[in-house]
């Protein structure tokens, strides 16, 4: 609603001293049952409502009982329900309550709390600050997790400051700036050769002595494996790592082994007509035993490996200091370990007739199946690494720093001001840069040389509350100044601070033009650091951060681990959400869409008849759907997999999460006088006459009856995604359902129907997250309105995602702090 319609609106009000007759009676007659003295159903009450509206929770309830009555999820299904003209009626006197609300200004809209940057916020801050190579460096890995909530890890009010991470600032800012000063003159090349002596991890180390006389070092699974026996080479004698931060040359002479081999897809989990492919990742002694995953492994490069035939490859990759190369197989099987005695039970005719009978134990299994066997495994003849090799120098650090030119003295406090300039994101103040100049005093004083002080006084600029905070000062109209405006640009869409461009705009005033910020947001989408939008939107927005939190059953869903379907899912819909941006589609068709993307094991998860060429099975590529129910998020394995358990399905779990996460509608949550339902009975033939029956519990019933049948429509999915049928107990799967407005669906294609024509709400569900994912607030009812605008312009348009992104962004919430 517009200011001017609403102040009508208002006007139109009598002054009243108590909540008008006809809204009385209605609440009396279909609300105070559930939401009055004796229960007070999802902590919500009406029989002591008055009107007018006089405080902002009064104002957030009456917004949250219109949107229901429009719904028609209130009153519940089966309960005695009120003639359209009454809804209407009070449909109306409630918006027109809220709106007197807005006139006299109870709550003009949210307001951004001062907050402090995320860790991946202050990470990749630090990278462009600094302009270092952050691929294995990480200044936040010691700071606490930070704390969510409905999902964001951005939200001002919940981003708290402890002792605790205050310690941790100082000493990430210690960390950051001598790495990027480490070097006062450039490292000198070096050479290594290894040949000859390839070691093994200890429970392969004794079979590859007597085998292969540490001839090879060989690669037996992919890095998702549960034993890793296999699934990292690394370098033995390497183990210290590189001497400098630098790029490495790295070749490698390597072929693959036994790829068409005579044994089961059971007994040996790989695809035969897929080429071997060898990665390079960094390890570090310091993180961890160097043949087991690290929390920091990038994937550095890939190649494929030829047949039975020594190739050399080379990689040329970035490694930090103490970091070693080690490889992988990343097609590899899944359980290099239990390869070894399944191909001994499975197929003994394949074996030496002399071989011990069963049952044999691991140890004499592994050489013998090396002997006598044909073990799928990729084999390294020799590594020959150079460097460190440099692009510039100096570093790029070293002229983020210094602008170019060698460190003086006298430069001093022109070089901390310019730094702390970029750091607090607008120019520093005089007092701002004299604080930092007494540090590098205080500092010269205590015996440290010009150049230690000053790299105290960078320090120091880093541990300031303006770097670490996001600095949203008001101008006199309530609107953000041109250097806060690009910083909340530049943390929405690249979660890190401006770049020189956005800053000049911000500096010159010219960003405050409508014309130039939409420029910058379609500069800003174009850049591959938008990619930072994408990952942390839908992490915060879908929850997809916690993919993996509650991983599927290895033995009942072995190939989401060989197949690594975890990072294909995450990366389908990463993919997706990049192709409704760049191309302005529908934002609709997040909710159901004819197309999205696929490698080849997401796509036979899927069932999908697709032809992938042999070397390009992991590519990932965008396919047209013919299939009505795997279209959109709610076909996509990433949502039906972090919606579940990770042993069975349950139609609660999935329906709360499409109540929250795409009709923006979460249900209140559950009476502590309620008792669960068992999670363990997925599956059973009797879940909905188990949930049947939690229903006629009334306390229940209200939420149950929206929860249910979103639930059911998903239940065709597996915990993965893959589609069913029939339950493990062979129970037919039922994914039929009426909504509470009566509309009723057989399935999840006829059921994305209906949402889908739903625009208005879910369009505004998606700004008001795209909102508060940017301003890191949460939206209020009071920016309803507001919210609304956006929607009609965004709706005038085609409701393109770009657009409403857009719309966003030009709004007075974005602008406004």
């Amino acid at each position: 609603m517009r200011p001017a319609f609403l102040a009508l609106l208002a006007a139109t009000l009598p002054a009243w001293g108590a909540t008008p007759a006809p809204v009385r009676a209605f609440l009396d007659q279909y609300c105070v049952q559930c939401h009055g003295a004796k229960a007070q159903m999802g902590q919500r009450r009406f029989d002591q409502l008055t009107l007018p509206v006089n405080d902002a929770d009064t104002q957030r309830l009456l917004q949250d009982a219109v949107d229901q009555l429009n719904l028609s999820h209130m009153p519940p299904k089966g309960a005695r329900q009120p003639q359209p003209g009454e809804r209407t009626e009070v449909i109306q006197a409630l918006t027109a309550a809220i709106a007197d609300a807005q006139s006299r200004q109870i709550s003009t809209g949210g307001r951004s709390v001062l907050r402090r940057l995320n860790r991946r916020e202050y990470r990749n801050t630090v990278g462009d600050l600094l302009a270092l190579n952050m691929s294995m460096f990480d200044p936040t890995a010691s700071f606490p997790r930070d704390q969510t909530a409905g999902q964001m890890d951005n939200l001002g009010d919940v981003l708290v400051t402890s002792g605790y991470l205050l310690h941790q600032y100082l000493q990430a800012a210690d960390t950051a700036v001598e790495k990027a000063l480490q070097y006062a003159e450039k490292p000198r090349e070096q050479f290594w050769i290894f040949k000859g002596d390839f070691r093994q991890q200890p429970e392969v180390d004794y079979a590859h002595r007597e085998i292969y006389g540490f001839r090879y070092l060989c690669l037996y699974e992919n890095q998702n494996s549960v034993h890793h026996e296999g699934a990292y080479g690394l370098l033995w004698d390497f183990q210290q790592g590189v001497p400098a931060d630098g790029f490495y040359e790295i070749k490698v002479l390597a072929e693959a082994k036994h790829r068409r081999h005579p044994y089961s897809r059971k007994v040996i989990s790989i695809d035969p007509d897929v080429p071997f492919r060898m990665g390079v990742v960094p390890g570090n002694l310091k993180a961890g035993p160097l043949h087991h995953p690290q929390p920091i492994e990038p994937s550095l490069g890939e190649v494929f490996v030829a047949d039975d035939t020594p190739e050399w490859h080379t990689f040329r990759v970035w490694l930090d200091a103490g970091h070693t190369p080690r490889f992988t197989f990343p097609n590899g099987q899944i359980d290099g370990r239990g390869s070894f005695q399944r191909i001994i039970r499975n197929h003994r005719d394949l074996l030496p007739a002399d071989f011990p009978p069963n049952p044999v134990g691991i140890r004499p299994a592994r050489p013998f199946i090396l002997r006598h066997a044909q073990m799928p495994h990729i084999r390294i003849h020799e590594v020959k690494i150079r460097g460190p090799l440099y692009d510039q120098w100096p570093l790029p650090s070293v002229k983020a720093v210094l602008g170019g030119q060698p460190f003086q003295p006298s430069r001093t406090r022109e070089l901390l001001e310019r730094f702390a300039g970029r750091a607090y994101r607008r120019p520093a103040r005089p007092d701002e840069v004299g604080r930092l100049m007494a540090v590098v005093g205080k500092r010269k004083q205590q015996g440290r040389s010009d150049w230690d002080a000053f790299k105290d006084g960078l320090k120091a600029a880093m541990a300031s509350p303006a770097f670490l905070y996001l600095s949203e000062t008001d101008s006199t109209k309530g609107r953000l100044p041109a250097d806060a405006l690009a910083s909340r640009l530049s943390y929405f869409l690249w979660s890190s601070m401006p770049d020189a461009e956005l800053r000049r705009a911000a500096s010159d005033g010219s960003l405050l033009r409508p014309d130039v910020l939409q420029a910058q947001v379609a500069r800003l989408l174009v850049s591959p650091r938008s990619q930072a939008f994408v990952e942390g939107f839908l992490d915060s927005w879908l929850n997809l951060r916690a993919l993996g939190d509650m991983p599927p059953d290895r033995d009942q869903f072995e190939r989401y681990y060989a197949a690594d379907l975890q990072a294909a899912m995450k990366k389908e819909t990463q993919l997706f959400l990049r192709y409704l941006l760049d191309q302005n589609r529908s934002v609709l068709e997040f909710v159901n869409s004819d197309t999205t993307f696929v490698n080849k094991p997401l796509a036979q998860l899927y069932g999908l008849k697709e032809t992938f060429a042999p070397e390009q099975a992991h590519l990932f590529r965008q396919v047209r759907l013919s299939d009505p129910v795997r279209g959109g998020l709610l076909g996509q394995g990433s949502v039906l997999t972090v919606s579940a358990n990770g042993i069975e399905t349950s139609p609660v779990t999935r329906g709360i999460w499409v109540l929250e996460n795409i009709l923006g509608t979460p249900p209140a949550p559950p009476p502590d006088n309620v008792p669960p339902i068992d999670p363990d009975v997925r599956g059973a033939k009797s879940i909905r006459d188990l949930l049947s029956k939690h229903r006629e519990n009334a306390t229940c019933f209200a939420c149950h009856q929206k929860i249910d049948p979103l639930g059911f429509a998903l239940e065709n999915f597996d915990p993965i995604g893959a589609w069913r049928t029939k339950y493990p107990n062979g129970a037919t799967v039922d994914a039929a359902g009426q909504l509470t407005d009566g509309k009723a669906f057989r399935d999840l294609g006829e059921l994305k129907k209906i949402l889908a024509d739903r625009k208005t709400e879910f369009t505004r569900m998606l700004a008001s997250r795209l909102l508060t994912y940017a301003c890191g607030r949460r939206m209020e009812p009071a920016d309803r309105p507001r919210l609304d605008r956006i929607v009609e312009r965004a709706a005038a348009k085609g409701y393109g995602f770009r657009d409403l992104l857009e719309q966003a962004v030009l709004s007075d919430i974005f602008l406004s702090k």
